[in-house]
Order: structure tokens, then C-alpha cells, then sequence
């Protein structure tokens, strides 16, 4: 297991120029935008607008500040997605647009590469002890408000926006919070023929 703290993200221009992202995690490391297997980042939206587009990535979009935003999705029906809505998949090779519902938000975005990985991602808002399960070839657990332990020989903590990272080597992690928490969990695995 790896955990990485919210101050070594790296923040980094979007690819059309429009912002700024903070980068959680990818793989391989070191990989570029365009290489890239999966990539799970956050980022400031200040402005309505387009949205990057990356060839053969399906993505998950997540509020995790802010009032919320509206997706227009070339060939789907407009999709709110607040922090009160479940997280939305959609491919990010398609025209995609903007428009913020109240103001800036920020928000969780999970990509992987269509060919090689698919993911999920969950929200889970809990006030007492759970177990997590993470038999993917990848877990991480993003703690976005109050703080969890992480169960084990060395406990870990974990506060705000901080990140657990779990391979395939264990069956489970236990996550005690300290008070009501909110976790997105992200699972990420080969598909067939590629794990």
C-alpha cells in the first residue's frame, strides 16, 4: 500500500490550455497525457467552457467542491452532476461541454485507456468502521473530508484529500473514521486479455 499526501500532488496547464490539474496518481509513472494507461487527477473549474478530449480514454467525473456542473455530451441529453449526484461516465473522446451551475467547483477525474483498463468509481460517506475491498489491479481510496484510519500493523491515517493506493496483494483494507467521513473509492482493472 502507498499513500501519498495532498501536498506532493502535481499540478500541471490541461491539455487544451484552459486550467490547471492537480495529479493523484498514474501509470505507468512518468507517463505523459497521451501515453497514459489510467490517470486519476482533480481540478479547479472557474469557467464554463470545453472540455479536453483524449483519444481512446473513457472517463469519471466527480464533484468534490461547488455547486455543481452540467455536462453537454455529444449525442446524450445534458447530465447535471453535483456533489449530491453519483459519479458520471462518459468516453472523453467526444465533444464535451461545460457550463458551471453556481460558480466554481472542483472536481475528481478518473480516466483510463478504452483498450487496455476500465474503472469505477464510489462514493461512500461513512460514520463508522468498513472494509474496503480491493482485489482490483488497482484501489485507491481519496479521503475528501473528515480523516480514516487504515487498519494494520502500522495504522495510516488519512486526512483530507490524502490517497491510499492498494495492488491486487490484499484482499481488503479496514477504515476506521474518526468522524462522519466522505471517501471516493476508484478500482481500476485490465480488460480481458490485458491483465
Amino acid at each position: 500500500m502507498r499513500v501519498t499526501r495532498a501536498a506532493e500532488y502535481k499540478s500541471m496547464p490541461w491539455k487544451n490550455g484552459g486550467g490547471v490539474t492537480t495529479e493523484i496518481a498514474i501509470s505507468p509513472a512518468h507517463a505523459g497525457l497521451d501515453d497514459f494507461d489510467w490517470r486519476v487527477s482533480m481540478a479547479c473549474i472557474e469557467g464554463s467552457g470545453p472540455f479536453s478530449q483524449f483519444a481512446g480514454i473513457d472517463r469519471t467525473l466527480a464533484v468534490l467542491e461547488g455547486e455543481g456542473i452540467v455536462l453537454d455530451i455529444a449525442g446524450h441529453p445534458p447530465a447535471s452532476v453535483t456533489r449530491a449526484t453519483a459519479p458520471l461516465s462518459f468516453p472523453a473522446d467526444v465533444r464535451t461541454a461545460a457550463t458551471l451551475i453556481g460558480g466554481p467547483i472542483t472536481d475528481l477525474n478518473v480516466m483510463t485507456r478504452r483498450s487496455r483498463m476500465m474503472h469505477s468509481v464510489e462514493r461512500l460517506v461513512i460514520s463508522a468502521p468498513v472494509e474496503i475491498r480491493t482485489e482490483a489491479r488497482a484501489t485507491l481510496i481519496l479521503c475528501l473530508s473528515g480523516e480514516v484510519v487504515i487498519a494494520g500493523a502500522d495504522p495510516v491515517r488519512l486526512g483530507p484529500l490524502d490517497t491510499l493506493q492498494a495492488g491486487p496483494g490484499t484482499a481488503g483494507v479496514h477504515v476506521q473514521p474518526t468522524r462522519d467521513t466522505t471517501l471516493f473509492v476508484i478500482r481500476i482493472d485490465g480488460i480481458s486479455g490485458n491483465d
